[in-house]
Formats: structure tokens, C-alpha cells, sequence
């Protein structure tokens, strides 16, 4: 009998053992976070180069923080501001330290306008002797201080602002703001889309000048949307959205110098976008970026305030496009950093203050995918590139002549920095396709490990009751180029038997999908999708980033025609090994990938037998005119290009099974997209599956969304990919 019990305590003990190694991935587990990695809060670094902030919340409280840290121990210094301690404030959702790091911003009450905009009630908070002052009683955008710390400057209905702290008093500014007219000071909805940033106004060094756009607005077109919401009556939300082929914001530069009033219009001449302003660390030297309609023509112009007068410094033309970056960096001596694809690929330049190249400071067939900044005491300059290979990552340090390099990152993923203010330390993120986060503090001139700071061994730990599948990378020879690939198998893999393939993709210029980096939650649902017997496959084609100019720009003026070409080409080569069935190969994507998708279904209808398409732009026509035209020209100067890839045109060649996703409050690519697309399909009498889901953005999300969302999606891959002979009884059946 007792050998009898050790026997059954050890068969209990295996079956636990063999459950807790077979757990399946859910869709409940995925939206519900289950996967979720630890990370950092976005830190401050003092200017000392010793310390760092961290705003941190406390759940027990419902309270914030900004608590400083010693970057050699790690350790907790002082908590420079709780909200607990301030009156009024339950607590605040992000902080801006004044440059001398005396004062600070605090955020409370924001809300989105669009993808990087808000609105606020902002205090600035005085570290000495701890008193709060609220900026504005109404909701304002992009309170600013001013480099001595004694004014802010900041937007309110479109119109400029500044408010000297000592006195108490605010002047305007402007006064033309208008809503759907004029703006002042902050970006329009395709400037802050496409250039990717809000605040239109700086501070010069000194304080007495402040630089801002003025975007004249009024004869741009509007677009509406029906906001449902929870009340008897829709409501309406119109603003203006250019385009491709419409017109834009007439944008001028102005120049305020506070203590004369005076305001200077810049003449910029032909100056058709102005993407970025950034004083020099001369007070009277503005720095200038100025682009033509194409955006394949860019001036980088100094302005002289004193004198009222700009003059051309740098001047670069592209066959194809040039693009914007925030990379420019004045030197002591204001000289400068510039990062340009002029050699072919992406790369480091300085260049003196007349605009004469000093030294190409990185060089070769690889691009730099981030520039981190300048140490002028050891002359270095930090920058991550892919030199080790297009789908990972390294940080490296290098002389500002180009000597002297060293990789400071040693493991092969990617790895990503944030340095000390003096160079000193960084702190190091790295992740693989194999390993989730890791955080660790590094020297900064051997790039040796002093500290681990967060780690995901947990998480790590927890997905081995799970039965992964590895992520394999590959290259994959299409159409004469060798494109990057990942390919996720069933674990139970049988090179014998044949498995339906389903293909994700996103494509857009200048884009990565294929990278040695941890799971976002879509790679979860492949691991899912992989245990229920599909085959994943993405494919990085032509008009994808990181390869050199001319593979990313092959694309264009004809967007979607190359890359179309790969994703049914790829699939073509994939359907012939021995272990893929070709008769069921699916693919899928979202916004650029759901364009993608659905010309694959339309153009490739031999080759995939489905498809989802989610957001997706279906004529270029409708979407706006700074992306668009950046790689396509303008609808009256490429007709050809926009109608000859746009699926909406080929609505008749559909056969497989399609499902169209859409936002009702998408403010990006708005819902005409998918409604137009559903009107043609429905004229040309084709059977096809939608969902609109009300009043979501772009990215669909919020409550149930997601989950909601991708157990359709789940459903109609299982429906159409998963079973070869209810696939086959309807084909007959038709």
C-alpha cells in the first residue's frame, strides 16, 4: 500500500507537471495583460549627471510623485514633490523640470485633442520654498518656461501666451486664434500627424525673443464625424484635414521680442512647410527647416532677429523625399549635428556654422537608427545603428572626427539608451525575440554592466507553463532581393504534414516589422494562432526601413505596388514547400498593413484565399496631404499612381473572404475609406464581411474593443483558414 501511494503521489506530481507546461494562450489572457512586461518610467536626468527623476504613483495613495535617484547606487535620494502635499491636487500625470532645475511644471486634468496634442491645468511648482501657482483657471497646451525660469509661455484657443511669475501678469501674444481658422503656437492636425510634433513656438537663449508659427487654416477643407456617445443626439466633430491635393495651412514664422512688443514676420521665400524651428545657442540666431510641397527639397536657414534677415546654411534635394528629424544639435561653438541619407544611408554629419561639412562622423552600407546626443568634454558622440545586422539594434560611442568607435551594447537584439546629462552612465534597454526587457545601468565609455535595474525573469518564468514557439528569422529571396523574414511554427511541428499560412505585414515607407525584439500582444496571438495549427509569416518588402535609401524609396510614387508585389510573391514561395498548404494562405494588417492586405486579396486572388483588413487606407485620395504626397506627388501630378494601387479600384477581382474593420472616430484614416470601399464592393456584388466599431480612433481599443476585436478576427481566420474541407465544400458550393 505505501508503494502504492508514493506511485499515485508521484503520477499526481507528473500530471501537474505536464498541465502547468501545456497552459494555452488565450485571448483573455492577452487583453487582459497577462503578458505584460516590467518596465521603466520615463526618467529626468539632472544636470549634474549624478541623479535622475522618475514620476512615480502610488496605488494605496492615489497619489504621484517625482522622486530623485542616484544613478551609481540606484538608491532613493529624496522626494523632491508628492501630491499629498499639495493643496488641490489629487495628484498630476507628468512634470517638466526648468532648466537651472529650480521649478517645475505639473500636469493635471489632461486631455487628448488628437495623437500627441492635450489640453491641461498646469501648476508650476517651486522646489525652494514649495509654493504652487496654477499657471491658467482654463485648460491651456504647452505651458513652456522660459531658460531663467521667471515666465511660461503657453496656447490657449489658438492664441499665445506668456505669464512672468514674479508679477503675476500675463500678456497675449496673439490675438487672431480662431478655431478652424488661425492658430498660433501650435501645430494643425497634419502637422502634428506627419511632422510629429505640437509645440510651434521656442524660447531663445536669453529669454527676450520668442519664436512661433502662425498656421492660417481657413482655407483648408473640413472634415466631420458623428460622435454617437450615450446622449438622444449625435454630436459632430469638425476640423480641417487637408487632403492629398488640397490645400494646406498658409504657415508663416514670426519672431516676438517681449520687451519691445515688436513682431517681425520672417521672410522665408518659397517656404512651403516650415517642420522645425530650434534656436541656436545664440540668442539671436534661430535655426529654420523649410520644405517644399514634394518635401524633396530641404534649406536648414539661420535667422538673425537683429538684423531680420534668414540666409541658407545646408541645402538638400532628393530624387525622391527628404525626411524630417529632430536631430539637429548646436555644439558650443555653434556648430552643428545633422543626421542624412545623402551617402545612400542614414548617417552623422558636422558641419561648422556657415554650413561647411567639418567631418562625416559614421560611414558605411548601415543606417543610424537613433542619434542620443553629444559629450563635448571627451568630443564623443553616442547614436545606435544596425551594424550588426537590419534586425537588431547597438549602441555605440565614436570621436566626433569618426574615429575611435566602439560598440558599448554587447548583447545581439535591440538595444536602446538613455544617457546621464554629462555622458556618464546610460541606462541600457535590451530585449530579443528569445528574452523580455532587461534594464541595466552602463558606463558609458566601456559600456560595461554596473547594475541590473529591472528585469522580466518573472515573466519569464510564468511563459514556461506555456508551449511556445520560437521566432525564426530568415531572409527570403523575392523578386531578386533578399527580404527579411520571421516564421512562427506549431510547436508539434511536422515537416510531413501541411499547415494554412497566415501572413502579417504593415509595409509602410520606412518601416520595421521584422525585428529581433520582445513580443508585443500580436505576437501572442501568433503564439495562439500557432497552437491552434496556422503557420505565421512576416515578410519585410520592398519600401520597408533600414536597408539603405534606395530600398526604401523604390516605392516611390507608387505606393503599394512593390510592396504588393513581395507580399504575393512571398507567398507564392512559401505555398510551394512541402509542409505549407497552398490552398489556404491568409494575410492581414492595420492602417498601411489593411491597404496591403486588401490589394493582396484583390491583386494577389490566386494566392490568398483571405484576408482582414483593419483601418485601412483604400484610396490614397482620401488621406492626407503631407504623408501622402511626400511619397506619391499630388493626385493632379500622379493620377496613375494613386488609382493603379488604390483597392478600391479593384473591387471585381475579389474571390476569397475578406473582413473590413473600421473606427466610426477615426480621426486619421477616417471611416470614408471603409465606406467607399463597402459601397464598391457591394456594386460589384461581392459577398464580404465588415465591423464598425463607434467612435473608436484608429488604434480601436478601450474596455471589451480589443478583445472583442480579435476574437472576430480569430473567428474568420478559423472559419476560412482553418478547415480545408468545409473550405473546399463551399468553394464547390459556389
Amino acid at each position: 500500500m505505501k508503494k502504492i501511494k508514493v506511485l499515485s503521489l508521484l503520477f499526481l506530481g507528473l500530471s501537474s507537471f505536464l498541465t502547468a507546461q501545456n497552459q494555452q494562450i488565450t485571448l483573455e489572457k492577452i487583453w487582459g495583460g497577462a503578458f505584460s512586461t516590467e518596465g521603466m518610467d520615463v526618467l529626468h536626468s539632472m544636470e549634474n549627471g549624478k541623479q535622475y527623476t522618475v514620476l512615480n504613483f502610488n496605488r494605496n495613495t492615489r497619489s504621484t510623485s517625482v522622486d530623485k535617484y542616484d544613478y551609481e547606487t540606484l538608491s532613493k535620494l529624496e522626494t523632491i514633490v508628492s501630491s499629498l502635499d499639495l493643496d488641490g491636487i489629487d495628484f498630476f500625470t507628468s512634470y517638466e523640470f526648468s532648466k537651472d532645475e529650480t521649478k517645475m511644471i505639473l500636469a493635471t486634468e489632461v486631455e487628448s485633442v488628437y495623437r500627441r496634442s492635450t489640453l491641461g491645468v498646469f501648476y508650476v511648482y517651486n522646489i525652494a520654498d514649495k509654493s504652487l501657482v496654477k499657471i491658467s483657471e482654463v485648460k491651456i497646451q504647452e505651458p513652456t518656461f522660459s531658460p531663467d525660469a521667471s515666465k511660461v509661455a503657453y496656447v490657449y484657443e489658438n492664441n499665445l501666451y506668456v505669464k512672468d511669475l514674479k508679477e503675476g501678469t500675463v500678456a497675449q501674444l496673439t490675438d487672431d486664434g480662431k478655431r478652424n481658422a488661425i492658430i498660433n503656437g501650435v501645430t494643425d492636425w497634419v502637422y502634428e500627424e506627419e511632422f510629429s510634433f505640437v509645440r510651434a513656438f521656442d524660447w531663445n537663449a536669453d529669454g527676450s525673443r520668442i519664436a512661433y508659427l502662425r498656421f492660417d487654416e481657413s482655407d483648408v477643407p473640413e472634415f466631420s464625424m458623428d460622435i454617437y456617445g450615450q446622449s438622444l443626439y449625435p454630436q459632430q466633430q469638425v476640423f480641417k484635414y487637408p487632403k492629398a491635393g488640397e490645400n494646406n495651412s498658409v504657415v508663416t514664422l514670426f519672431s516676438y521680442d517681449l520687451k519691445s512688443g515688436q513682431k517681425n514676420e520672417v521672410s522665408l521665400g518659397e517656404a512651403y512647410y516650415i517642420p522645425r524651428i530650434k534656436w541656436t545657442n545664440d540668442k539671436d540666431i534661430l535655426s529654420v527647416q523649410v520644405l517644399n510641397r514634394h518635401q524633396n527639397d530641404l534649406k536648414l536657414e539661420f535667422y538673425n532677429a537683429a538684423k531680420n534677415k534668414a540666409e541658407i546654411v545646408l541645402h538638400e534635394t532628393d530624387d525622391a523625399y527628404v525626411d524630417i528629424t529632430d536631430n539637429l544639435t548646436f555644439l558650443p561653438d555653434n556648430s552643428f549635428i545633422w543626421t542624412s541619407e545623402q551617402s545612400g544611408y542614414n548617417h552623422i554629419y558636422h558641419y561648422a556654422e556657415n554650413g561647411k561639412l567639418i567631418d562625416q562622423v559614421t560611414e558605411g552600407d548601415w543606417e543610424v537608427t537613433n542619434y542620443y546626443g553629444y559629450d563635448e568634454n571627451n568630443k564623443t558622440v553616442f547614436y545606435q545603428s544596425v551594424e550588426n545586422g537590419s534586425v537588431n539594434r547597438d549602441v555605440y560611442a565614436i570621436r566626433i572626427n569618426g574615429k575611435n568607435k566602439k560598440r558599448l551594447s554587447s548583447k545581439e537584439g535591440t538595444n536602446d539608451a538613455t544617457f546621464s546629462a554629462d555622458f556618464s552612465y546610460f541606462i541600457n534597454t535590451f530585449s530579443s525575440a528569445q528574452e523580455p526587457y532587461r534594464y541595466t545601468l552602463n558606463d558609458s565609455k566601456s559600456g560595461k554592466v554596473i547594475k541590473e535595474i529591472v528585469n522580466n525573469d518573472e515573466l519569464t518564468n510564468e511563459l514556461k507553463q506555456y508551449t511556445l514557439s520560437p521566432k525564426e528569422f530568415s531572409t527570403i529571396n523575392v523578386n531578386g532581393n533578399d527580404l527579411n523574414m520571421w516564421m512562427i511554427k506549431p510547436a508539434d511541428f511536422d515537416p510531413s504534414k501541411e499547415y494554412p499560412l497566415f501572413m502579417f505585414q504593415y509595409s509602410g515607407p520606412g518601416s520595421q516589422s521584422v525585428a529581433n525584439r520582445w513580443n508585443a500582444y500580436n505576437d501572442y496571438w501568433y503564439q495562439m494562432l500557432a497552437q491552434k495549427g496556422y503557420i505565421v509569416v512576416c515578410v519585410d518588402g520592398r519600401g520597408t526601413g533600414f536597408k539603405g535609401a534606395a530600398f526604401k524609396k523604390v516605392t516611390y510614387k507608387e505606393l503599394g505596388k512593390y510592396e504588393v508585389e513581395d507580399q504575393i510573391e512571398a507567398a507564392k514561395i512559401l505555398g510551394k514547400r512541402a509542409y505549407i498548404d497552398a490552398e489556404r494562405i491568409g494575410i492581414w494588417g492595420w492602417s498601411f498593413g489593411g491597404f496591403m492586405s486588401s490589394n493582396c486579396i484583390l491583386k494577389g486572388n490566386e494566392v490568398f484565399n483571405m484576408a482582414i483588413a483593419v483601418a485601412p487606407v483604400t484610396s490614397w485620395r482620401f488621406y492626407d496631404s503631407i504623408y501622402t504626397e511626400r511619397y506619391m506627388q499630388t493626385p493632379q501630378e500622379n493620377a496613375g499612381g494613386y488609382d493603379n494601387n488604390s483597392p478600391i479600384n479593384y473591387v471585381d477581382n475579389l474571390k476569397g473572404h475578406y473582413l473590413l474593420i473600421h473606427g466610426s472616430g477615426d480621426d486619421n484614416v477616417h471611416v470614408q475609406n471603409t465606406m467607399r470601399m463597402a459601397e464598391a464592393l457591394i456594386q460589384a456584388n461581392k459577398q464580404f464581411d465588415w465591423a464598425i466599431y463607434p467612435d473608436k480612433n484608429h488604434g480601436i481599443y478601450g474596455g471589451n474593443t480589443r478583445l472583442q476585436l480579435y476574437t472576430k478576427m480569430t473567428n474568420f481566420i478559423d472559419e476560412y483558414l482553418g478547415d480545408k474541407i468545409n473550405f473546399e465544400k463551399e468553394q464547390m458550393m459556389n
